[in-house]
């Protein structure tokens, strides 16, 4: 079987039980994606569902159920020991419950409850979506090697998670490194999270696209409003496009430097659907990062883009799942 170096053996199945085979969910505001992952990072079978972020909560509950049900028909199944959750945040580890900002039916839902039930009673380990993420990029990705990270998932939402001294550091709640709704705009707009300026407010892909519809971008003749449509138009020169983009870059990396000069981090790691816009972002990153990280324990920080791309959340909840299941 070959191997990736970013995510571990190559999807597909063996013959015999599976060494460390874990169930793994990303619930996200745009899809909720599942898998059963081996110990070494590599996904054997998936399934994945529409998030229908705008209905009640049993609707959306059994968009989850779908995609276990998919999980458990396959042979595979039985050797999973564990499940293991990444879910769009605020997430309450401690007490098994979400409170996704982008799925508005889901408030205190007892999330690791319903899904013990629907996978047949296995142990659910739940963790913030920046968390699984950054679980995934120390464990195989951009992290890996460093004792002091963060990593980024900057999508629908924004969030992020912290490695410090070596180790994942997920905080009481499973919410530490909750970079998207970190303030740095005092006077900015009302974030869906009831706070204002935040992080998430200025550089989701979303809030990307509003603010350069706002200013006057129009898409293409496909009618492609996406934050990947804003992209191509700033690498087509669309000072517009460039704006949005410099504008949510610049509100990165305020989060980011914050980050860095309150808990020395050495590294920033970058994911999720907008960082796959390139040098569009990353450029007027870095030189933000010049700007704000000017203390001399952090002037050396470096960012990265992510290595585990759109599977960071399922290897993440994997890597959860099986830390909870060793302990």
């Amino acid at each position: 079987m070959q191997t990736d170096s970013a995510t571990g053996p190559a999807d597909g199945l063996a013959d015999g039980p599976v060494e460390g085979l874990v169930v793994a969910l990303d619930i996200g505001g745009t899809k909720i994606a599942g898998a059963l992952v081996d110990g070494e990072g590599g996904i054997r079978v998936r399934a994945q569902r529409p998030t229908p972020a705008r209905e009640d909560d049993d609707t959306v509950m059994r968009a989850v159920e779908d995609v276990l049900a998919e999980l458990a028909a396959s042979p595979l199944w039985e050797d999973a020991g564990a499940v293991g959750i990444g879910s769009a945040g605020p997430v309450d580890a401690h007490r098994g419950t979400v409170s996704p900002v982008n799925i508005p039916g889901w408030r205190d839902y007892p999330l690791v409850e319903r899904v013990q039930k629907a996978a047949g009673g296995r142990p659910v380990t739940l963790v913030g979506d920046g968390v699984a993420m950054t679980a995934a990029e120390h464990w195989l990705g951009a992290a890996r090697g460093h004792d002091n990270a963060l990593c980024l998932v900057v999508s629908t939402g924004v969030g992020g998670g912290l490695v410090l001294d070596g180790r994942l550091h997920p905080g009481p709640t499973g919410n530490a490194g909750h970079i998207g709704h970190m303030v740095v705009d005092l006077d900015g707009e009302p974030c869906a999270c009831g706070g204002r300026g935040c992080v998430e407010r200025l550089a989701s892909g979303p809030n990307l696209t509003r603010r350069a519809l706002e200013n006057g971008w129009r898409p293409g003749p496909d009618g492609d409003v996406s934050a990947a449509a804003v992209a191509a138009a700033a690498r087509a020169g669309d000072p517009i496009a460039r704006a949005s983009f410099e504008r949510a870059a610049q509100a990165l990396a305020a989060g980011i430097a914050a980050t860095a000069a309150l808990v020395e981090i050495d590294i920033a790691v970058v994911g999720g659907g907008v960082a796959g816009a390139g040098e569009i972002l990353f450029a007027p990153l870095r030189r933000g990062l010049a700007s704000y990280a000017t203390l001399s324990f952090v002037r050396n920080l470096t960012v990265v883009p992510a290595l585990t791309g759109t599977d960071a959340g399922l290897l993440g909840a994997a890597a959860a799942a099986a830390a909870t299941t060793a302990r």
